[in-house]
């Protein structure tokens, strides 16, 4: 059984307790991490989640999500996370928003998680999961940055693309990659 780690505002470890029970009208704060995986074009590769997934199932979003475990790391989970979604490894991964937090609800499903975004890039092919990825597109990021529709793409993906625009880190990473 998968678990998560449950914390109180200032990311201090209160608890685990089984993801099946954290997403909904009563979802307690937890850990969580976003990535964005680039390739050498400034590309984003974004994922459209399985139709199967609790939390917004078939919106498109961001390249993998996941939950760090108790003594994990969040590039350690980064890592861990993107070759359970997508069969892919990441190379120059790095934290670009160390303390992102949100909270959002569709349908009765809520999400709220201190959720710190990584940027990557692959260091092999991918080959996604079926249970947690239903398809997957490259896009341009100056592309990705227009994007705002929330009926189609998840929102912690359009609130962090937004914040990553704004972040000196990311902004740094990006150019050295591109």
């Amino acid at each position: 059984v998968e678990k998560v780690v449950l914390v109180d505002d200032e990311n201090h470890v209160q608890g685990t307790a089984p993801k099946r029970t954290v997403h909904d009208e009563n979802t307690e704060l937890h850990r969580g991490i976003s990535v964005y995986v680039f390739d050498d074009d400034g590309r984003l590769l974004l994922q459209q989640r399985s139709d199967r997934k609790t939390t917004w199932p078939g919106f498109w979003s961001n390249s993998c999500c996941g939950h760090p475990g108790l003594d994990e790391t969040v590039l350690a989970a980064a890592r861990r996370r993107c070759e359970e979604e997508l069969d892919l490894t990441l190379t120059r991964l790095t934290v670009a928003l160390p303390e992102y937090q949100y909270e959002f609800e569709h349908n009765g499903v809520v999400e709220r998680e201190i959720c710190p975004v990584l940027v990557a890039q692959p260091k092999s092919e991918f080959n996604p999961n079926p249970e947690e990825v239903q398809a997957t597109d490259w896009m341009a990021w100056s592309d990705v940055t227009s994007l705002s529709d929330t009926t189609t793409y998840t929102p912690w993906f359009l609130d962090e693309v937004e914040l990553l625009q704004e972040a000196e880190t990311f902004t740094t990473w990006f150019e050295e990659v591109t």
